[in-house]
């Protein structure tokens, strides 16, 4: 399209690193672009930019390709290493010869990432351009949510899921705060490196809600993260379609498996409407007339009573979702302390001494029913409910182990987890 010319033309303007990178002086010295008399004197962002280019930023030869991560249509990830620093790095080689979607998706991601700076966002390190690939240099981490869960046999340490959550909310608050929406947040694009930092990553579908677009793209994010509204066709959406992502990934790691696993859009919307209950014109103005909703008769499902402590949550179908800010000032966090709470955005929380990993206890995987619904997430996670509950299948046996990583905190928190679950996937 002519677009797409436009902007393939324009290519190397759009996906230059940013004049006043910080460049560390001991590169400057390394590479003799600058003597030592010289440091007690501020490097010009002049100076800085015809550095990128003399150490070696943009060139393919700075890097080592080691393994090979991941292979999708558009793009393969490497895992290498960086000339100039020895770090690790992750290598997104995204292929040009496709004209449909690589280079805007990637024009897309770069030009976000570059304006987002953040503890909790993947840091973006170096483009290189070439005719026949578009290769974005990352920061390496060790790996994803998804390969974090499979490591711990499904099972994580609940203490463990409160920081990854919370970690997952400041970044999202950050992107928020920017008009930037996510649209494709997974397990698979968290991720995680030895410390326990998580990390917001692939933006590729992510989109600046001030762009002037009437609708966005329907097709936006995988199944099983998807919000209900989306699913019945919505193209006008808001934060909410990230919230809703949240709430599902916070389900997956308390409890190991997926909320609402649906392999089709209509079997996704089961299992949402029969743990939520059935949408009605009265809860939701205008349902009658979605074509989407209307062409599969679903049965009028009652929303679950999820908790015998919460029951007056579970009908409050109107209550607006909660935005990522509000979620992280929720009480269930509220034992991480207030200077975690006061930290720069490019701070990690780790940098406080009260804020550590717990170390995973490593056990075989449980392949539990995915067709389990969110009441006996919430019942397992309560001490005192389990010894009733506990005997009979793989799931119990998952929940059980969970909670005796910690018994006091899960007690203690039992009730302010499920208060924030409810309150993140209100439909």
């Amino acid at each position: 399209s002519g677009f797409f010319f436009c902007v393939f033309q324009d290519i190397n303007k759009r996906l230059s690193l940013p004049a006043d990178i910080r460049l560390p002086d001991g590169y400057l010295e390394k590479f003799n672009l600058i003597g030592p008399a010289l440091f007690e004197q501020p490097i010009s962002r002049r100076l800085r930019r015809v550095s990128l280019s003399e150490i070696g930023f943009g060139k393919l030869e700075t890097y080592i390709k080691l393994d090979k991560l991941g292979e999708g249509t558009y793009a393969t990830v490497y895992k290498g290493r960086s000339k100039l620093t020895e770090n690790l790095v992750a290598l997104k080689e995204i292929r040009l010869e496709h004209e449909e979607g690589a280079p805007c998706t990637a024009i897309r991601e770069v030009s976000l990432l570059k304006d987002l700076k953040h503890a909790n966002i993947v840091t973006l390190h170096d483009i290189i351009h070439t005719k026949k690939s578009l290769t974005l240099v990352f920061e390496y981490l060790d790996k994803d949510l998804k390969q974090y869960l499979d490591d711990c046999g499904n099972v994580i340490n609940i203490h463990n899921v409160k920081l990854f959550l919370f970690q997952l909310l400041r970044g999202l608050s950050y992107c928020h705060r920017r008009k930037v929406l996510h649209r494709d947040l997974k397990p698979q694009n968290l991720l995680i490196n030895e410390r326990g930092e998580l990390k917001l990553a692939d933006f590729g579908l992510a989109r600046a809600k001030s762009i002037p677009t009437k609708t966005y793209s329907n097709e936006v994010v995988t199944l099983w993260y998807r919000p209900p509204d989306i699913l019945l066709g919505s193209t006008n959406y808001s934060t909410h379609i990230d919230m809703w992502g949240v709430g599902c990934i916070f389900y997956e790691m308390t409890t190991g498996r997926p909320l609402f696993p649906g392999s089709t859009v209509e079997e996704e919307l089961h299992f949402i409407f029969k743990l939520l209950g059935t949408p009605t014109e009265q809860s939701w103005s205008g349902i009658s007339c979605n074509d989407e909703f209307v062409a599969h008769n679903y049965p009028l499902y009652r929303a679950e009573r999820l908790s015998n402590h919460t029951p007056r949550y579970t009908t409050e179908r109107n209550v607006k979702r909660i935005s990522a800010a509000e979620s992280m000032n929720h009480p269930y966090f509220s034992n991480l302390g207030n200077r975690v709470m006061a930290l720069l955005d490019t701070t990690s929380i780790f940098s406080l001494p009260e804020i550590q990993l717990e170390k995973e206890a490593v056990r075989p995987t449980v392949t539990s029913d995915p067709g389990k619904t969110l009441t006996h997430a919430v019942t397992h996670t309560d001490t005192h409910t389990q010894s009733h509950t506990v005997s009979h299948t793989q799931s119990h046996t998952q929940s059980h182990m969970r909670a005796h990583t910690d018994t006091h905190t899960v007690t203690h928190t039992h009730i302010q987890t499920v208060l924030l679950l409810l309150s993140i996937i209100q439909t």
